[in-house]
């Protein structure tokens, strides 16, 4: 097979490459609508955005704010949409009033006279960035017409939008929920409902889920293995990761906290690095060999504290 008919993700799956852990993703975000005909490779980056809105979001952006571009087909295109997670504030602006709208946030002023309702439900970004990689117009607009569509007809709390760039291309469809940053990656069809319905419930759905983003890579790994082991066990728990603990040097230690309505309970996770040699990007499968890239894997579960009755 020819590198132009090869997608990462597919061999990223094919590898074994895993979802948990991979859920990196700035806490602090901007979000802005543009129409996604003029998104350019760059996730913030449009063909038809002024030369001085590109610069003050390259310096938002700089100083700690990551900025991505989103798109819904029923948006005017003159008029801007924005959000601040995790403020979980939303705003409309006009195109002739963006750079001032901009320029205040980077100031730090007030934001008060653009401000409109917060969103209703959670906002659902799903990665449909095709000039940054063919996976994600392949798959990512799929999942995201799918999403939207068990939305609208079923009317469900979420606002869904397609996004640029949102880390891991070779896990498309990828997707992330906002205020809660749960990421999400190989999104099929018959993932949709049941994602939708877990999310409603404050629950991550755990087939597709990578992570929660304020959580290290080893953390990540070690909250998705509990949850697995829960949910093996019939438990609808939160649960909660401490600090790692370093018992040697390829094998790590983690004690996660449960609990569920009416009992709680502490788990100790071990996870080791593995090395994998994987294409991270399609363009990848053109220009260079697979690189080497370290992931966590949960090689064991189990109790160290019985479950405790709240009742």
């Amino acid at each position: 097979m020819s590198a132009t008919q090869r997608f990462c993700a597919l061999e990223s799956l094919a590898l074994g490459d895993p979802l948990a852990g991979s859920a990196a993703h700035a806490e602090r975000n901007l979000l802005l609508s543009w129409p996604r005909a003029k998104w350019q490779r760059s996730l913030r980056q449009a063909s038809d955005m002024p030369d001085a809105v590109t610069a003050q979001l390259e310096a938002i952006a700089e100083a700690g704010r990551r900025v991505n571009l989103i798109h819904r087909r029923d948006h005017p295109s003159e008029r801007h949409c924005l959000y601040l997670m995790p403020e979980n504030r939303r705003f409309e602006v006009t195109r002739e009033v963006l750079p001032v709208f901009l320029d205040a946030l980077g100031r730090g002023k007030p934001l008060t006279t653009w401000e409109a309702s917060p969103p209703a439900g959670p906002l659902l970004l799903c990665c449909t960035h095709g000039k940054k990689d063919k996976c994600c117009a392949k798959f990512g607009y799929a999942a995201y017409k799918a999403l939207n569509a068990a939305v609208e007809e079923r009317a469900l709390p979420f606002e869904v939008w397609e996004s640029t760039h949102l880390g891991g291309c070779r896990l498309a469809a990828s997707a992330v929920v906002f205020p809660a940053l749960r990421k999400y990656g190989r999104i099929n069809e018959e993932d949709v409902l049941p994602l939708l319905e877990s999310e409603m419930a404050g629950r991550p759905y755990l087939p597709c889920y990578r992570g929660d983003s304020r959580l290290s890579p080893m953390q990540q790994c070690a909250q998705v293995a509990a949850m697995e082991w829960l949910a093996a066990k019939g438990i609808p728990g939160n649960v909660s990761v401490e600090q790692p603990n370093s018992e040697a040097s390829s094998h790590w230690r983690l004690e996660v906290d449960w609990h569920s309505t009416n009992a709680s309970g502490r788990l100790a996770v071990r996870c080791e690095p593995r090395m994998l040699r994987r294409y991270d990007t399609c363009a990848d499968l053109i220009e260079a060999p697979p690189s080497a890239s370290q992931v966590w894997v949960a090689t064991q579960v189990e109790a160290i504290e019985m479950a405790k009755s709240l009742s």
